[in-house]
């Protein structure tokens, strides 16, 4: 007998609150379950040996190389590792701190940017131009080439009351260039809320901005984590690259140890420490991503 849509012969739907009623599983769906317990078993197995014999592979044609002992004694040194972690972790501080601080306006700067630029009206044509100059031009200049202008150029100009530290010079490279992309995500954002949001919006009596604020902008952020995440994953790495200023962050004070005996685990040393801060704020993401991604096909986000 059959009990409702999508329910094979032979089977019923659990009771209300999961009260046992003595129903028996059909043998069709007894040996469906098996055959994916079979299935699953099967590509754990698979995957575990693929990659049991990629790692033996890559071990073998790494260690067994000519140059193999002088890359482990300069790159992979044991000694010089315990040297450099306290020093790399104490400069990795400085990364952390310039990431929150850049990160909060990176994501103030670019809605602003982004909010211009979707503004209707021949009057806000001057602004949205300008936002749209400044978008274009971060977006194209490389990073290191606005990290060498802002730290180097500001200081040579000799203007009173601007700052020449190093640390705030770096960071507010990074906030120029990284609002940039930031903007164009929000941006997307916004012109991926469709028209009627707005339109009943104003239909209820809103204004412009109201129905921007509470309708349009809440949406828009909501679509949008996932890339923004993403984002602020990148920012992380490159708070690196304020030590072209001469900033002692975790990528400098590794620098500093190696040009003493030119052995480069230091580095070695610092590149694992980004990449262990980086994993779980890209897990993160992941999992917002997947998140969303289940909500939007039940229906949950618009």
């Amino acid at each position: 007998m059959t009990y409702g849509k999508g329910v094979l012969k032979g089977e019923r739907p659990a009771a209300a609150g999961g009260a046992d009623d003595g129903y028996v599983p059909s043998q069709r769906r007894l040996d469906r379950e098996r055959f994916r317990r079979v299935r699953a078993r099967r590509a754990a197995t698979v995957a575990t040996l693929s990659t049991l014999v990629t790692a033996a592979v890559l071990f073998l044609v790494i260690t067994r190389s000519p140059g193999w002992p002088r890359t482990r004694e300069t790159f992979f040194s044991a000694d010089y590792a315990r040297q450099a972690l306290p020093k790399v972790l104490e400069g990795l501080l400085l990364n952390l701190r310039l990431l929150v601080v850049c990160g909060a306006a990176v994501l103030v700067i670019g809605l602003l940017l982004a909010v211009a630029r979707t503004l209707r009206g021949p009057v806000f044509f001057p602004l949205r131009a300008l936002a749209t100059a400044y978008t274009d031009f971060f977006r194209g200049l490389p990073l290191i080439i606005c990290l060498l202008m802002v730290v180097f150029g500001v200081p040579a100009l000799r203007l009173q009351g601007v700052t020449t530290d190093p640390v705030v010079l770096g960071g507010s490279a990074l906030v120029l260039t990284y609002s940039a992309y930031v903007a164009e995500v929000f941006r997307a954002g916004i012109e991926s809320v469709h028209p009627s949001q707005r339109a009943a919006a104003r239909s209820l009596g809103l204004s412009g901005g109201q129905a921007l604020r509470f309708v349009v902008l809440p949406q828009a952020v909501r679509r949008v984590v996932p890339p923004l995440l993403n984002d602020l994953v990148s920012l992380q790495k490159d708070t690196g690259l304020v030590s072209i200023a001469g900033a002692v962050d975790a990528v400098y004070a590794a620098q500093i140890i190696a040009g003493k005996d030119f052995n480069y685990t230091p580095y070695v040393v610092a590149g694992l420490v980004f990449v262990a801060l980086t994993i779980p704020m890209t897990r993160l993401t992941d999992w917002v991503t997947a998140r969303m991604d289940r909500r939007r096909a039940q229906g949950g986000v618009t």
